[in-house]
């Protein structure tokens, strides 16, 4: 089991190290985390913002392990390679852009009580 726990953190750490879009994600979880001590978000609102970054980072990684199966069989252009990348990094972009919309509902009426507008 440890093994597999090494596994796992090494996949991240290699992530880490060569996909730029992970690290600037991982920046955005430093600031949604940074405001939402900020606002003092509510339990609930905490819960809905964590499983929106965890869903982020892990579809992320999702689609970065499918991109390397696919240039792993095959070296060349094929339609279903590219298919298969680009709905991978849509399901990435589609769940990146609901929990952005998330994001807002949660974040947007705390800033404006904030500054006390109404």
């Amino acid at each position: 089991m440890k093994r597999a726990f090494m596994c796992a953190f090494q996949g991240i750490i290699e992530v880490l190290r060569k996909e730029r879009n992970f690290r600037i994600m991982l920046v955005c979880l430093v600031i949604v985390l940074a405001a939402g001590f900020f606002c003092k978000l509510s339990n609930i609102e905490w819960a809905a913002v964590l499983i929106c970054c965890g869903g982020v980072l892990s579809l992320e990684l999702a689609n970065t392990a499918l991109e390397a199966v696919v240039n792993l069989v095959t070296g060349e252009y094929r339609e279903l390679a590219r298919k298969a990348k680009d709905t991978a990094a849509g399901a990435s972009l589609v769940f990146a852009a609901f929990s952005a919309v998330t994001g807002l509902v949660i974040f947007i009426p705390h800033i404006l009580m904030s500054f006390k507008i109404k």
